[in-house]
């Protein structure tokens, strides 16, 4: 059984005041100033974690975005509101392991995973510290570009999370370019999450206003694409 876990957008996940054009394609740009005109904040990300869990008790949760807002709320205060909404760990891309350690000492605390990220050029010293520091899964970011990017070359990724494998005992999942089921099915082959963020985003941005209805159900018929590519692998 191999994960799939979508992304969205990480900005609209957390709420943050201003997008990272390091690594932010034009599509999760584009979210993130949707996000910013209607106000959502990670007060309101939160919120929707509680009511999600009010329903779903088992499905893992895990946030993903930039450190701005954490800091504005308070790591303590974060940490409880979090774990009190029901969220399993947390994703900080800006954070790196070396300045993570107040974070994470608020998240251990509260039983709450801290997700790290793994580029194609980590390794060595620095990938054993990583993986040393991370807890859940480590995500390996599939190739060097911005989210939503079309190069993505499966057999040198299998060769890297192979490499990466040879130096933790965490499960290892794979985002970045994964577009569509086949894509997805081929990096399950040798991953233990899918992880897709910019397709998804882009497929409901697509429908535009749209109502609730229709846009909850483009969802679905989308991750269930993938669900079934990933079974079938």
């Amino acid at each position: 059984m191999h994960a799939l876990v979508t992304g969205g957008a990480d900005l609209i996940e957390l709420g943050v005041p201003f997008s990272d054009p390091m690594a932010d394609g034009p599509v999760i740009q584009r979210s993130s100033e949707r996000a910013l005109k209607h106000g959502t904040s990670l007060r309101d990300v939160l919120n929707i974690v509680a009511e999600f869990r009010k329903t779903d008790g088992t499905t893992p949760v895990i946030l993903m975005g930039y450190l701005n807002p954490i800091e504005v709320m308070g790591y303590a205060d974060f940490a409880r509101r979090a774990d009190g909404a029901g969220v399993d760990g947390v994703l900080i891309v800006d954070l790196p392991p070396e300045e993570a350690d107040v974070l994470q000492a608020e998240l251990k605390s509260r039983d709450l995973s801290q997700i790290f990220l793994l580029s194609p050029t980590t390794r060595g010293e620095r990938l054993e510290l990583i993986s040393a520091k991370a807890s859940g899964f480590l995500y390996y970011v599939s190739l060097k570009g911005v989210t939503g990017s079309n190069r993505l070359n499966v057999a040198e990724v299998a060769e890297k999370v192979a490499a990466v494998r040879r130096k933790t005992s965490l499960p290892v999942g794979v985002g970045f370019g994964i577009k569509d089921a086949d894509t997805a099915k081929a990096v399950a082959a040798f991953s233990d999450a899918v992880i897709v963020g910019s397709s998804l985003v882009e497929h409901m941005e697509q429908l535009g206003n749209a109502p609730l209805e229709q846009l909850t159900q483009a969802a679905k018929d989308f991750l269930a694409g993938l669900r079934r590519a990933l079974d079938s692998a």
